[in-house]
């Protein structure tokens, strides 16, 4: 079957993208970056703020607007209360980054096979997909360097005609800044330089001095020039913003030196071949390129060393290492797919084994598993249960009988198609485990708009909150201040409310508690029930 796909890769790459992400891109509930995110975007649309970006209607200039932009652009077509369409421009990323890694792929290894390999890694590796809903900007901007990347390796190894390499890579570097700032400059573009610098080593850097200092500029040019009109338009509120997101990097979520070491984890169902591919030693005389894979494992490393030297560290921010693993986990692959059929040491076939094998198991016993965990949740979800059941069984048991039949190839095509098919069919029963106490707050704006009663938001209200609710929710206090509104009356989101500031509202209006809404899928006593996403709704008219 990789034969076939090898006829048209990038399309191939880019239907499997579709297939498993775009059916039902739209059916996890929005996170509270991305909530933060389409708020911006909604606000871009309805109050033309292109530009000095707001939250809320507050400044929020803590990421460049590229992004958002582009899900604005998106929700122009889609609508602006749809999912599917905010969450798009994140999925035709994911096929870029899939893309990109087997055309950068090709220039190290000169073998179809061998690069789509590495691409289809790259795009069933989990936090790859998962970071397009935990964090969605932060596929942009690590797409966009990979773009970049690519013209950079192009520059570096051409002799001559290299002005398009060059123009190109300046601007998917400043395109990069434009999403989130350096970070990708720094998680991925740096370590690149210097596993290249050590694998392939630079040469004739005199010749192309200008062209290193043309990419400089039209990064700086690209990348800069949000934050320098920002910065003029309105001074006080962006330097506040920048001073604590940049003590942020070294007093919020410090964690220790050794907090990434398990980094391999994040690639999901590649974890035991990351692992593996990561044993130098052992691999390095059975690939088919020894130069190339001391490259991926150089960037890899690299990589993982230059983010734990950073105080704060979140999981999130290990996706870009999933972009070099990706080629470094197919070296490792190729090798078993080339030369499985004649391994006789346990100690190379027992983790093949496993790790296959637990895969198609868990496919063979997942009609079983799902129908106890959801119970009596399944009413109304038996098409994707079936669908998924049959499905993964098919699957599962293929995956059994080639790995029997020492056939790696087609046991590889089918745990990639297997985790596309997760995607596809299982994350709609999600919504079969939502709780009794969920109640979405979709109809409010729309209720108190009837009434003609402005809604505002105290002590805390969260983003996925707002995001439902459709509109702004002004914050009546801020920074231990009161800004009562000068309405008689009006609706009251609060989640909480301390003595002193009741005796505060008690004194000055009458408060009637109207409905309490609940945005946690799980139940109140369940340990994953977030106590920030529940707001109650009250009515406040004036004594």
């Amino acid at each position: 079957m990789l034969k076939t796909l090898e006829k048209h890769p990038i399309i191939s790459i880019c239907i499997l993208v579709a297939f498993m992400l775009l059916p039902n891109l739209d059916a996890i509930p929005v996170s509270i970056m991305e909530a933060r995110n389409f708020i911006t975007a909604r606000e871009m649309v309805q109050d033309n703020h292109w530009l000095l970006t707001t939250m809320n209607g507050e400044a929020r200039y803590q990421k460049p607007p590229l992004p958002t932009w582009l899900a604005a652009i998106s929700s122009f077509v889609f609508g602006i209360k749809s999912v599917f369409g905010l969450r798009f421009p994140a999925v035709l990323m994911v096929m870029l980054i899939g893309s990109f890694i087997y055309k950068l792929s090709q220039l190290t290894l000169k073998s179809k096979t061998h690069s789509l390999i590495n691409a289809l890694i790259t795009v069933s590796s989990f936090y790859v997909i998962g970071i397009i809903i935990e964090a969605p900007w932060d596929i942009f901007t690590h797409g966009f360097m990979l773009i970049a990347i690519y013209h950079l390796f192009l520059l570096f190894t051409k002799e001559k005609n290299y002005w398009k390499n060059t123009i190109l890579a300046g601007v998917f570097i400043g395109l990069s800044f434009m999403c989130k700032g350096p970070v990708s400059m720094y998680a991925l573009m740096l370590p690149f330089l210097i596993a290249f610098g050590i694998t392939y080593k630079y040469s004739n850097f005199k010749r192309k001095a200008f062209s290193y200092f043309s990419i400089l500029l039209l990064a700086l040019s690209i990348g800069s020039w949000w934050f320098i009109y920002v910065r003029l338009q309105d001074p006080a509120t962006f330097e506040a913003i920048t001073k604590k997101e940049t003590g942020n990097w070294s007093s919020y979520n410090v964690r220790p030196f050794y907090y990434y070491w398990s980094f391999f984890t994040q690639s999901g169902l590649w974890t035991i071949p990351a692992f593996i591919s990561l044993l130098y030693p052992y691999l390095k005389n059975k690939v088919s390129n020894k130069k190339a894979y001391r490259f991926s494992f150089l960037w890899t490393i690299l990589a993982v060393i230059l983010l734990s030297i950073i105080p704060e560290k979140k999981s999130r921010y290990l996706m870009p290492v999933l972009i070099p693993l990706s080629i470094n986990i197919g070296f490792y692959i190729e090798y078993i797919l080339r030369k499985f059929k004649d391994l006789k040491d346990k100690k190379e076939t027992i983790p093949v084994y496993f790790n296959f094998g637990l895969i198609g198991c868990i496919g063979i016993i997942f009609p079983v598993v799902a129908y106890l965990f959801l119970k009596e949740n399944i009413a109304g979800y038996w098409f994707w249960y079936l669908a998924a059941s049959a499905i993964l069984v098919t699957l599962g048991v293929s995956i059994i009988i080639q790995l029997k039949k020492k056939n790696l190839q087609q046991v590889f095509i089918y745990t990639v198609l297997f985790f596309a098919s997760v995607l596809l069919t299982v994350s709609p029963l999600s919504k079969a485990l939502t709780s009794s106490n969920y109640k979405p707050i979709f109809n409010l704006y729309k209720e108190a708009s009837a009434k003609q009663m402005q809604v505002y938001g105290f002590n805390y209200v969260a983003p996925e909150m707002i995001w439902q609710f459709g509109n702004k929710v002004p914050e009546i206090k801020k920074d231990d201040t009161f800004h009562f509104p000068k309405e008689n009356t009006f609706g009251m989101l609060a989640n909480g409310i301390n003595p002193d500031d009741q005796a505060v509202l008690s004194s000055l209006y009458t408060i009637e508690k109207v409905a309490t809404y609940d945005l946690n899928t799980a139940s109140k006593d369940a340990r994953k029930y977030n106590g920030r996403l529940m707001c109650n709704y009250y009515v406040l008219t004036k004594k």
